[in-house]
């Protein structure tokens, strides 16, 4: 087993408030990382640094934790091109959206589904993404979701069951069954592949009382709540989220002041997708709003071949930063320790002792380039629990 030595590094992000001047980035200035058995066994000035088999001088380059995308869509099939293009220029589309997307993963094979997962998580790992949580949604049938959330185990650290994305539409015309299917055979089938729960909670979707069977049915089977939530419009995702413990409200692009309230009150993360409103030219969600009322806030990507189809932590970062109210710093944290946050993980998006050992250094001083330089691919080197996984 190796024991890799990173020094040099110009700024390091650690995320520990302890560590540095104080800040929740606990910045350090000419630092250097050890690594041992694929975790983070020190942190400090380079003088400090002990003999390694392994050596990497930053050459004054900042480092960060690895990103923590906890909201992606992972496990399809077929290609949305028709419907974005229809969208940016203004003209109706009837390419069939989420159910098109439905229709392709069902009749693509095992094989083919492996292939564009593990594409993905390699497009991210190398954009300096090191935990991605994706989901099923896109079967919507027992066996379709089951497979969806077997093929998404095989790639990603974290997975969730998401059979109540849309109504089935072989059930249009019966959507109180669909729920009795997801919360009965679907749920039984695709449990033992996920650790998470979730539910689209939209007009159009999964209203509040669907919404909450569907979320306690997966509780009594063990798995955590996730939900998207006021998304398209006020409602009662949010509220429910934070009634029924969620990790995590996802999207939360339209609060009233009493789900900002909730938010505050409870223990759930409000998880900010900027992609999708880039790639829908929806209104962004008031990210300032969020953090003054002390609501931990979490940036993921969202990725999928619909509303948000970038793999780009650094992307949605620069994004966040322009047009929802975080500064760089908060930005940079929110998409490593509040991704962490929410998925309730201690071991990753934070580079102190006993964390796993996910690094990366970018090719500029500071991590405030990351929005300071947007489209500019600034990821020079990543280590993913111990091991160095780009050149």
């Amino acid at each position: 087993m190796t024991t890799p030595v990173v020094t040099g590094i110009g700024r390091l992000v650690t995320t520990d408030p302890a560590l540095g001047a104080g800040g929740p980035l606990g910045l350090l200035a000419a630092a250097a990382v050890v690594m041992a058995g694929g975790r983070i066994a020190g942190v400090g000035p380079p003088r400090r640094a002990p003999a390694a088999d392994t050596r990497v001088d930053a050459a004054g380059r900042a480092a960060l934790p690895g990103f923590v995308d906890s909201h992606a869509h992972l496990v399809f099939a077929g290609d949305r091109t028709e419907e974005f293009a229809a969208r940016m220029s203004g003209r109706p589309c009837r390419a069939g959206g989420i159910r098109a997307t439905v229709a392709a993963t069902r009749a693509a094979t095992d094989a083919a589904l492996h292939a564009t997962a593990a594409r993905h998580v390699r497009e991210a790992l190398l954009q300096g993404t090191t935990t991605i949580e994706t989901k099923s949604g896109y079967g919507l049938t027992v066996h379709d979701e089951a497979r969806s959330l077997a093929v998404a185990a095989a790639h990603t650290d974290e997975t969730t069951f998401l059979g109540a994305h849309i109504v089935a539409p072989e059930y249009e015309d019966d959507p109180a069954g669909y729920v009795e299917l997801v919360t009965g055979p679907m749920l039984d089938a695709c449990a033992p592949h996920a650790r998470w729960i979730d539910v689209f909670v939209e007009r159009g979707a999964f209203g509040e009382d669907q919404a909450r069977a569907v979320l306690t049915a997966g509780a009594a089977h063990g798995l955590t709540p996730r939900v998207h939530a006021n998304q398209l419009g006020p409602g009662p995702g949010v509220r429910l989220a934070v009634e029924l413990g969620a990790a995590s409200a996802d999207h939360c692009t339209h609060l009233t002041d009493a789900d900002v309230d909730a938010l505050a009150a409870g223990n759930t993360v409000a998880t900010l997708l900027p992609g999708a409103e880039f790639s829908t030219r929806a209104p962004y969600p008031d990210a300032r709003r969020l953090i003054d009322a002390g609501v931990p806030v979490a940036l993921a990507t969202d990725c999928n071949p619909g509303s948000s189809f970038t793999s780009s932590m650094p992307f949605c970062v620069a994004v966040a930063v322009r047009e929802t109210g975080l500064t760089p710093d908060e930005a940079v944290h929110a998409a490593t320790a509040g991704g962490a946050r929410a998925l309730r993980r201690a071991d990753v998006g934070r580079l102190t002792p006993g964390a796993r050992a996910d690094l990366v250094i970018l090719d500029a001083p500071s991590h405030v380039h990351l929005a300071y330089r947007p489209g500019v691919p600034l990821v020079h080197a990543v280590w993913r629990a111990g091991r160095r996984v780009t050149r």
